[in-house]
């Protein structure tokens, strides 16, 4: 059967994505918009649209035309806001790159996004630098100063009418990258209308008000804190504190400093708040409401925070693929704190029966489809991997496996496709494969989701070595270490004779995570 939404329909703006935002922003002029937690740094309602629409400005007189591209490489800060926000202004589209990826890492996505600018902040300044060459990056921007790139402060130019003609429709304005249900990233096209949508749907049922305080400690790269966080919290008029890593001990002082009223947050700082001792030393008594998302949150975890610190503690569930939300534990109903919830106002899903491709019957398990304004217009340059993911009648095929119960709650319980969830990081094992396999003595490889308590899963490999070859795991695992981001490591290695396939030379991974399993339950 279709499930919808127990909300009531509502009818979705057709505005740009930051006339939408920005909609009601004169009521809180002099109220702080964002306020880098590390230094007190502020930036009010009123600088902070009097910024964004100069930096649009810029961007256009330094030849950023509507439809181009740019990438921003950095870590959460205030100005984050401006450049995504005057970028949509300009009418252009932004690719949000992970902050620690490598060079060739970054270099991969703005030859595919085919970016034409890019902004970083001075530390991450050389692997920016690296990274554009034979790009088609025409100038690199930075928050601050640095040699070598141009101060992202001198967009601030006098503000003038843009002659920008958006269709909110058809016109992208972001293009994170994510892995969908298999292979290395693609990018996610999402048009205003898209994120204008999960926008509304969002706050429709978060409740989020002018008088709430928010953690932007959640990466703005990412859509769980671009659209969640940065976005709902400034359509709402709320305040954004901003942090540019975690750091368990600075997020609970800001927790306190700053009187934060809503967090939204993955399972591994969700645990930290249920067990670590230093929680006991900070006033975080204001924390009233917590949503977990990204990755499935262990039910006991989530009942030993809540109790310790009197707080809510809330799933939600969604993909890059859905800007991101589309189910929630809404505010002012029925807790099902196993359950991430029902859906959005809008939303429609089913539960498909793997074999038969039938719905499933209440209770039993299928894969998770979802149909409604928010679902992407497909991958950048993939008609493939777009089909293969969006049916002809508009279902997203997410590759999850849920249930679904009589009041019409989502229990997400597995899922078909390969991605890695570390600490709610997507991995792509296929990219990881090919760097193993980069190795001399590798003949062969094949990486697996291997169970973890503290991270939910990580990336464990199968390696089978070249004959006559001589090296160790810890050897394999610094030479991949070296090549991708901190999240992607390898962190778990074994030796193998060969890598069991299916004849066309598919990786049958599920022989491999059943023998992850089986070892770790002997191991037990």
């Amino acid at each position: 059967m279709t499930y919808t939404s127990p909300f009531p329909a509502i009818e979705i703006s057709i505005a740009p994505l930051h006339e939408h935002l920005f909609e009601h922003a004169h009521q809180w002029a002099d109220k702080p918009a964002l306020i880098d937690g590390p230094t007190g740094r502020r930036l009010t309602y009123t600088e902070l649209r009097h910024a964004i629409a100069a930096v649009a400005t810029g961007l256009q007189a330094r030849g950023f035309k509507q439809g181009d591209v740019f990438a921003i490489f950095s870590p959460n800060i205030p100005e984050y806001a401006v450049a995504f926000f005057a970028v949509s202004t300009a009418g252009g589209i932004n690719t949000t790159i992970n902050p620690l990826y490598t060079a060739e890492e970054v270099k991969r996505q703005l030859t595919d996004s085919a970016a034409t600018f890019l902004v970083t902040i001075p530390q991450f300044l050389s692997v920016a630098l690296e990274a554009v060459q034979d790009t088609a990056v025409k100038e690199v921007f930075v928050f601050g100063e640095a040699d070598g790139a141009t101060p992202f402060s001198s967009l601030l130019s006098e503000q003038n009418e843009l002659d920008v003609a958006i269709d909110p429709r058809t016109d992208l304005v972001a293009l994170p990258y994510s892995s969908g249900t298999t292979g290395l990233p693609k990018g996610v096209m999402l048009t205003h209308y898209n994120l204008v949508a999960n926008l509304q749907q969002t706050t429709a049922v978060e409740k989020i008000t002018p008088n709430d305080t928010l953690i932007g400690i959640l990466p703005f790269y990412h859509i769980y804190g671009m659209t969640v966080i940065m976005g709902a919290a400034l359509r709402s008029g709320a305040t954004i504190v901003t942090m540019p890593r975690f750091d368990l001990e600075q997020f609970l002082g800001l927790l306190q400093q700053h009187r934060v009223t809503v967090a939204y947050l993955v399972p591994p700082i969700i645990l930290a708040l249920a067990k670590h001792p230093l929680v006991d030393q900070y006033d975080i008594s204001t924390l009233g409401n917590v949503m977990s998302g990204a990755a499935p949150l262990p039910e006991s975890v989530a009942q030993e925070a809540a109790r310790r610190n009197d707080m809510v503690v809330r799933q939600g569930y969604g993909l890059t693929e859905t800007s991101p939300v589309t189910h929630t534990n809404a505010r002012d109903t029925q807790l099902k704190i196993d359950s991430v919830g029902t859906a959005l106002p809008n939303t429609e899903w089913r539960i498909i029966d793997v074999d038969s491709k039938l719905d499933a019957a209440e209770g039993e398990l299928g894969e998770v489809w979802i149909r409604g304004p928010q679902v992407m217009t497909g991958y950048l340059g993939n008609p493939q991997a777009t089909h293969d993911m969006i049916d002809s009648e508009g279902w997203l095929h997410t590759g999850d496996i849920g249930k679904a119960d009589s009041d019409g709650y989502l229990y997400v319980v597995d899922r078909l496709k390969e991605l890695i969830k570390y600490k709610g990081f997507q991995v792509a094992p296929a990219e990881l494969e090919a760097v193993i396999q980069s190795h001399p003595a590798v003949a062969d490889a094949a990486v697996i989701p291997s169970p973890d308590d503290e991270a939910g899963e990580v990336p464990k490999a199968f390696v089978v070595l070249r004959d006559e070859t001589n090296t160790t795991a810890d050897a394999l695992m610094t030479y991949v270490a070296s090549k991708v981001a901190p999240h992607k490591k390898i962190r778990r290695l074994e030796f193998i004779d060969a890598i069991p396939k299916v004849p066309s030379g598919k990786i049958l991974r599920r022989e491999l995570v059943a023998r992850e399993r089986n070892n770790q339950l002997k191991a037990k």
